[in-house]
């Protein structure tokens, strides 16, 4: 697999890079590639987004300094921003299983090792894609996961919450999710995490859970 860490890049030329590698991984022109990024502000609508679940005005979204995009994956609206960790895992199923389900299950386990190696317990809640923490009935998503699939190609994926200004969630109902927070590794730590740092621990946790090795490939803006 190749491997592509950028630096803080807007969403939409994240979003035409991917579009790029899966039109190629789609042809067999390509390799199975992992995007690790850092966007702008940002709020992305998947396919089964309600707008309800947008609290913003295009002139208050102008003034907390944020875009908006309509995509292709599934799910709510959600946030992007400095100080989390995007990844775009662009892969042909065929190489590992051609199984949505288990291929969500695989990314959430790849979030779940990494808070592990901080002594955090990370978990599913059944019905809810994504990786949560803290107690029952107080349960915090620390990372969304939304992908879109076509012939067993995969784009999109995770917003892993490390050191992210969460107030931009007070702008949305995440993913639509009312009656539950978000968190992020700062915020259980109460200091900032390095993201070289996280950034190495989830490239060993995604070697591990989808058995690969990478040959690394550092891209700049």
């Amino acid at each position: 697999m190749q491997l592509l860490e950028l630096a803080l890049t807007p969403y939409q030329q994240a979003w035409e890079l991917q579009r790029e590698i899966f039109r190629g991984v789609v042809a067999n022109e390509q390799d199975d590639t992992l995007i690790l990024v850092e966007h702008p502000h940002v709020y992305t609508f998947g396919r089964g987004a309600d707008m309800a679940n947008f609290l913003l005005t295009d002139e208050k979204l102008h003034e907390v300094g944020a875009e908006k995009f309509e995509i292709e994956r599934g799910g709510d609206v959600t946030y992007h921003g400095p100080g989390q960790l995007v990844g775009y895992p662009i892969l042909n199923l065929a190489h590992f299983k051609e199984d949505l389900g288990w291929y969500l299950r695989a990314l959430e386990d790849t979030i779940i090792h990494v808070l592990g190696t901080y002594d955090i317990s990370g978990f599913r809640i059944p019905g809810r894609t994504g990786v949560w923490t803290g107690k029952a009935g107080h349960e915090e998503k620390i990372c969304a996961i939304g992908v879109h699939a076509s012939r067993w190609c995969t784009m999109h994926g995770f917003a892993f919450n490390v050191n992210t200004d969460l107030s931009y969630f007070e702008h949305i109902v995440p993913c639509g999710i009312a009656d539950r927070g978000v968190t992020s590794l700062e915020k259980i730590h109460h200091t900032k995490i390095p993201m070289d740092e996280v950034m190495s621990r989830y490239v060993e946790a995604f070697e591990s859970v989808f058995s690969v090795t990478f040959e690394e490939s550092i891209l700049q803006k």
